[in-house]
Parts: structure tokens; sequence; C-alpha cells
């Protein structure tokens, strides 16, 4: 058993009302290591998210989400830049993009994230990126067409395949393809929890890493009356198609004010965590306005 502890008592990211398109929110990022910093791409909200009261979406009311880049050289303290560098493109992302999630597989990084047209609340499909540099990025189109969410590649290729993680509600699914567009061997990893903590939904924070034990995943778990927690389970070291362990209790929930009030309240959603010196830093939106960050000495994770 084990908990993550917070690196800071207030957001290491959070909006700017100079900026258009993050001066409403900044919140659930993906996050990565390159050139010995750590990389954030993060989703960022033109307006507040009223519309989300309403049965469908309208038009006049209408947030848009766009993809910020920060970067940072000790976890908390971060640069980032002016403008975003990734927005949405075709009928598919008319409302922006979404909960992005990164995997280094070889030398290119890729980018699962959420594709969200509009014409209904279920009209999002989880869609591919891939880059070099974190900065020029070439589209893949949808990878699953269908209601799809909290997508995201395992860095390592599994019998020489690629596996994705993705949610389809409410549990938590994986799949493979040799090509990166025809999946297979679609089947549940783990299922929600009735009576608890987890009762409602659950999917998958960043893509699993290696520890010691085999993969840790962190997904999120939503109970029956909505609050948003992180919980943990380990996956087999040779199938990370295999749930080894889940820990019973989570290990963040929301209790500072900043993840308690905020447009969707009670949320710590996570899209990224990223190993460094041996410390496992762990990234969240806090209720669906800023950026926490918690982590964890590697030493300190155990099943």
């Amino acid at each position: 058993m084990f908990k993550l502890h917070r690196l800071s008592d207030q957001p290491v990211l959070a909006p700017i009302p100079e900026h258009p398109w993050e001066q409403a929110a900044v919140f659930n990022c993906a996050v990565t290591l390159h050139g010995g910093k750590i990389h954030m791409i993060y989703r960022a909200s033109d307006r507040d998210f009223a519309v989300l009261n309403r049965p469908k979406p309208e038009e006049e009311i209408k947030f848009t989400s766009s993809f910020g880049h920060a970067v940072s050289e000790d976890g908390i303290n971060f640069i980032r830049e002016d403008q975003p560098i990734y927005v949405g493109q075709g009928e598919q992302e008319a409302w922006g993009v979404e909960d992005p999630r990164l995997s280094k597989i070889d030398d290119t990084f890729y980018m699962v994230y959420t594709a969200f047209g509009g014409k209904s609340w279920d009209n999002h499909k989880i869609a591919l990126a891939s880059s070099k540099d974190l900065r020029t990025w070439q589209r893949h189109g949808v990878l699953l067409d269908e209601p799809n969410k909290d997508g995201g590649l395992l860095e390592e290729k599994v019998d020489g395949k690629y596996l994705l993680f993705h949610r389809r509600v409410p549990h938590i699914w994986t799949a493979l393809s040799s090509d990166l567009k025809n999946w297979h061997d679609h089947k549940i990893l783990m299922e929600t929890i009735p009576g608890g903590w987890e009762s409602f939904k659950i999917g998958i924070a960043g893509p699993p890493v290696r520890i010691r034990q085999g993969y840790l995943l962190i997904y999120h778990a939503v109970d029956d009356s909505r609050t948003y927690r992180l919980g943990a389970a380990l996956l087999d070291g040779e199938d990370p198609t295999k749930v080894v362990r889940r820990l019973p209790e989570p290990i963040l929930e929301p209790e500072l004010e900043w993840e308690r009030e905020g447009y969707v309240p009670n949320v710590v959603f996570s899209c990224g965590q990223v190993i460094k010196d041996d410390f496992l830093y762990v990234y969240y939106g806090a209720a669906d306005k800023v950026i926490g960050a918690a982590g964890i000495e590697l030493n300190k994770i155990v099943f």
C-alpha cells in the first residue's frame, strides 16, 4: 500500500486571463521526459463549463479545448508557451481536443487524446498524433470509431504489437495492433467495483510505467456521488493485459480547496506521470480548472 504526497499546496499551473485560449481553465495533462526535462502537454479551455449542465452541447455557451506546452527542470516550476501547440481540426474536433496522454516508443512520441465533436455529450472519440520533438505533430486520425475516452499506448510493444488502453464505459479495456490503425483482441482489463470509491466508472491516468515489480497503472475512479480519486494497480511485467494486484484504497483524493471547488467539484484526474531521478511525478487536473503535482519515491511503491 502507498499514497502519493503533494509536491505543492498550490497549483503548479493555473489559467492566464490574458491568453484567450487558456483564460478559463488549464487541467488534464500529459507528461514525458525529454532532454532531461519534464515536458507537459496540457488541456486548456477558453471558457467555463456551464454548458455541461445542459442536456446537449449548445453553441451559444460553447467551450473549446486546445493543448498548451510547458517545461520544467524541477518538476514544480514550469515555463509555458504563449500560444497553443495543438488545436482541433475538422468536424470530429469541432469543440476541440481533450485529455492528452503521451508515450515514447522507439524515437517517436505518440499522443492519444479525446476528439470532441460536440454533436452530443457522447460525441467523443480517441485520436492519435505523433512527433519527434513534441512541437511538430502529425495527425493520424481517430483510433476507434466509437464513443471512447481515456486512451493511451504502452511504451513497450507486447509480442511486437502496440498495446492500447481505452475506456468503454464504465471499465478499462485493452486492444492490440500491429499498425496503429486496426485494433483487435479488445478485452476488459479492470472493472468497476460496486458500493465504494470506484463504483461508477474508471479509466487510466497516464500510460502504465515499468517499475521493479511489473507495470504501475495509475487510474481515476469515480464513485456514485461523482467524486474523482486516483487508484493504483500492478500489471504483469510479461503480460500487461493481466492485473496482478489492485490497491483497495485510493492513492490521492480531493482534499485541498482548489481540488474540491472549481468548474467540476471534487476532482483529481491524471493523464500522466513520469519517472525522474528515481522519483515518480504525477500531474493531475483539479476540479477541471488548475493543475496539481504529487509524487512518491520509487522505492516506496509497494503492492
